[in-house]
């Protein structure tokens, strides 16, 4: 019986070590497996290649590899970050909430990808949800708040992440942590702390340069932009093609033409225009914001390839010059190349087509539009289409046009009551403004200088003395030069022409148009000799009545 016993405690042991056995090399089976998986999942997430990643979830799926406990950590992080890089978040958000277990990893693939895509707001929830689950954000945690925070340009919760990264001790000897912070900073308009910052930075790369370059063109300091550009390079830095694009810019902003030129024969010896297009469109637009048609023409003919955006930056050059026979023939060249336009396209030649009056060209572009159904996400064209009937002189129609929008902004308006001020209709432009208020808008320095023109035509003081009121509550005309010539014009057509020779005195700048409006007041009234005398005076002071300024 004894011996009986030991043979089957033999045999019990025996048949324990088989399965530790077996168990051993299913999981090193399991391992591999992962492993391999791995591997052909950072691939994926390296090429962006959806299509394949999926096939992989399934095998995953299929193979239970994502039910076992140990060890799949990993792998559906994997899964994550291969998601979200392919800017599928729905379905990284779903691998995310499946799983049992979740670490740093797993938050921060969650929280890059939403970064990624341009959802910040979401991206600053996933932290609040990390830090209720007990995990403690790292080091690459923070640089994507501090990216979320600069895209939202919520400072303050920038402020507070920057100071628990400080409370953390982990800015010390971070070089990526601390351009995190210059470039959430330079994006929230902060450029002062972003510099001091910038300063103080354990190592200065083109990276943290470009924050600050950036920061400085975003908030309209082209001309501290092009410093710190100098900077960069008396360093000895190579700038790149992202500090390239912003620094033509930066350029274009100052009408700074031939520092555009210079560095424009600095990318050209990089040899960076030939495999980027973002700063080829760049270099197009610089040359067209400087007013340099010929040099945006040739800069535009030379690319290498030409999309959309290109186009649009010659066209909307054309069309701000008012060359708009050029932007027209730019519009028809682009379809020609089979090049499908945009909104921001159909916008700026909407506005070519109403300085031009080509009614039948704006119409055409106007079905195109709603066959492509464009008006519901892009309320600029809506805008455009108002403002382009209003000044071909089809006001019904502008009329319609606008009735037909679900949110009506304050520009569809100023189209709308200047397109009826333009046609001689003050009585009607009076009411669209007092609907535009009744909306619940306020109206701006266009609004307030369109509404005087009505008043001066239909004589109505009452409701002009009412509107300059408003306009002084506001401070508004000690800083616009032409609502101050709109309001003396107004007072002189109304007969008012000591007022409005007192507004008059008191504009620092005076143009040929506040002249003209003084000059056109005494004629009408019957004070000849002044209108003559103010025409001499203002010839002495070096106003031509051919100049358009001061």
């Amino acid at each position: 019986m004894l011996c009986a016993g030991n043979d089957e405690n033999d045999v019990t042991a025996e048949l324990d070590q088989c399965s530790v056995r077996e168990m051993t090399r299913t999981t090193r089976k399991l391992a591999s497996e992962r492993h391999d998986f791995i591997q052909l999942l950072n691939v994926c997430t390296e090429k962006k290649d959806l299509y394949c990643g999926m096939q992989l979830h399934v095998d995953i799926v299929n193979r239970g590899l994502l039910v076992e406990e140990n060890g799949t950590i990993s792998l559906a992080n994997k899964l994550i970050h291969m998601y979200a890089r392919c800017g599928e978040m729905a379905k990284a958000q779903n691998i995310h909430d499946d799983m049992v277990v979740r670490n740093v990893i797993s938050w921060n693939a969650l929280i890059s990808g939403y970064v990624q895509q341009g959802k910040s707001h979401k991206a600053l929830d996933c932290l609040l949800l990390m830090q209720c689950e007990g995990l403690s954000p790292d080091a690459f945690t923070f640089s994507c708040i501090l990216k979320a925070c600069g895209c939202v340009e919520d400072v303050e919760k920038g402020k507070g992440i920057h100071r628990d990264i400080v409370k953390r001790g982990l800015l010390q000897g971070n070089i990526v942590l601390g351009t995190a912070l210059v470039d959430m900073y330079a994006k929230c308009g902060n450029l002062s702390k972003a510099q001091q910052l910038h300063v103080n930075l354990c190592a200065q790369d083109v990276v943290a340069w470009n924050a600050l370059i950036a920061g400085h063109v975003k908030h309209g300091h082209g001309h501290e932009a092009l410093n710190c550009f100098e900077k960069l390079k008396c360093e000895g830095m190579f700038p790149d093609a992202f500090t390239f694009t912003c620094i033509l810019k930066a350029c274009g902003s100052t009408r700074a033409v031939n520092k555009g030129e210079t560095v424009h024969i600095e990318i050209i010896s990089s040899g960076l225009i030939k495999e980027n297009i973002v700063l080829g469109n760049a270099l197009v637009d610089m040359y067209s914001k400087c007013g340099a048609h010929a040099k945006a023409q040739q800069a535009h003919d030379e690319l290498p390839f030409r999309n959309n955006a290109c186009w649009n930056s010659l066209i909307a050059g054309y069309a701000q010059e008012q060359k708009d026979c050029e932007a027209m023939n730019c519009f028809k060249k682009m379809k020609d190349e089979g090049v499908s336009p945009d909104a921001i396209t159909f916008a700026c030649i909407l506005k070519v087509c109403g300085n031009m009056g080509a009614i039948t060209e704006g119409k055409q572009i106007h079905d195109e539009i709603v066959c492509r159904n464009m008006l519901k996400n892009h309320i600029a064209l809506g805008n455009a289409l108002v403002d382009m009937y209003a000044k071909c002189g089809m006001i019904t129609r502008a009329q319609q046009v606008h009735n037909k929008f679900n949110i009506r902004n304050i520009i569809s308006w100023n189209a709308l009551i200047a397109g009826y001020v333009r046609q001689g209709q003050g009585h009607e432009a009076l009411g669209c403004f007092e609907r535009m208020k009744g909306e619940g808008l306020s109206p701006n320095a266009i609004s307030f200088t369109s509404i005087l023109n009505a008043c001066g035509s239909t004589r109505s003081l009452k409701k002009g003395k009412h509107i300059h009121e408003e306009i002084m509550n506001r401070g508004l005309l000690e800083k616009d030069l032409v609502l101050g010539s709109a309001l003396m014009d107004m007072y002189t057509k109304c007969g008012w022409l000591s007022i409005g020779q007192e507004i008059f005195s008191r504009l620092r700048n005076r143009s040929l148009v506040s002249w003209t409006a003084l000059i056109a007041g005494y004629a009408k009234h019957g004070h000849g000799e002044k209108a003559l005398y103010c025409f001499e005076y203002m010839q002495s002071h070096d106003v031509s009545p051919h100049s358009p300024v001061c």
